[in-house]
């Protein structure tokens, strides 16, 4: 727990992506009165329901869920968007008596609201391009070898796979001339002290295999409800394309080459299976990494009873 006694709580349940983090943020939600704002950049996307595990709209309408359906997938969401928003939310459903329960697997997003974020150049859609352009004939990995060239650290913290991350990362070096990580090494833009208390509950299952099972079963049914249809939907439209960031989650990339006939289907499905382990690593690695954190088996049949022990020996 971080924060003084006398600042409000604040709930962060963090964990890698199919560990059930929604299904305990609701049944929290529900017993200690509670709203749910989203730590997740996909879901801020109309339209992407399926593929990201969108809560429903009846859920919704009972347990207050924030930071959902706010943008069109051709625009751009940003973590210092996130966090202005986040602490607007936090500040007023505090006020309300309520407790805000962050939850979600953007762990860039709750990096940013617990640290600030660094002052960094805007984007530039032509440097994007160009790199873009790079990566179509080169590859991810091969951009990536030539970032740990330039700035080392930055290749250590990113995938090779992490197209988002390792385009950025690169951008802001040829716009600058400077490494991302010497930007992360300056203090945070609207960092400093929170204005809330922190408790920090991570969740996953017992094994990596079991989180494995989970992720492939989760995408199997995404597709028997539809996904390739709801992504057929936004392939069509001729203002969207793969360099979005909106296009380039998980699942939904995959589906999109499928349509553009690059995969056939069961590439399509081994594809998006593969890149979600990797991104569940990602978060495992970013998680182990961060201090003052609960970690809690997923599967614990009285996970929410022991979750609502903590907060209230703090409350």
């Amino acid at each position: 727990m971080n924060g003084s006694a006398d600042k409000p709580l604040a709930l962060m349940l963090m964990g890698p992506t199919a560990s059930g983090k929604s299904a305990l943020a609701v049944e929290l939600a529900r017993l200690l009165g509670g709203e749910i704002i989203s730590v997740d950049s996909s879901l801020v996307y109309r339209g992407m329901d399926i593929g990201t595990a969108k809560p429903s709209a009846e859920l919704r309408s009972t347990i207050p869920h924030h930071l959902v359906d706010l943008l069109d997938p051709r625009e751009t969401y940003s973590a210092g968007r996130f966090r202005r928003d986040a602490l607007a939310l936090v500040e007023s459903i505090s006020r309300e008596g309520r407790i805000p329960i962050l939850v979600g697997g953007t762990m860039l997003y709750f990096n940013t609201l617990l640290r600030g974020l660094a002052v960094l150049p805007r984007a530039d859609s032509e440097v994007r391009a160009r790199i873009d352009a790079e990566a179509a004939r080169e590859g991810w990995p091969a951009l990536h070898a030539r970032l740990s060239k330039i700035d080392p650290e930055a290749a250590r913290r990113i995938h090779p796979n992490d197209g988002q991350r390792i385009q950025r990362a690169l951008e802001v070096y040829r716009l600058t001339g400077k490494p991302l990580s010497h930007w992360w090494a300056q203090d945070g833009e609207e960092g400093g002290e929170l204005p809330f208390r922190t408790v920090k509950i991570a969740v996953a299952p017992e094994s990596r295999e079991i989180l494995h099972r989970r992720i492939a079963a989760r995408f199997r049914a995404m597709l028997q409800q539809g996904l390739i249809e709801e992504v057929r939907r936004l392939w069509r439209r001729e203002d969207l394309h793969l360099g979005l960031p909106a296009l380039r989650s998980v699942g939904y990339r995959q589906v999109w080459l499928y349509l553009d006939g690059r995969y056939d289907f069961s590439a399509m499905n081994e594809k998006a299976v593969i890149a979600t382990r990797q991104l569940a690593k990602r978060q495992f690695t970013w998680l182990r990494r961060e201090r003052k954190i609960h970690w809690f088996d997923s599967d614990d049949r009285d996970l929410a009873a022991k979750v609502i022990s903590i907060v209230e020996m703090v409350r």
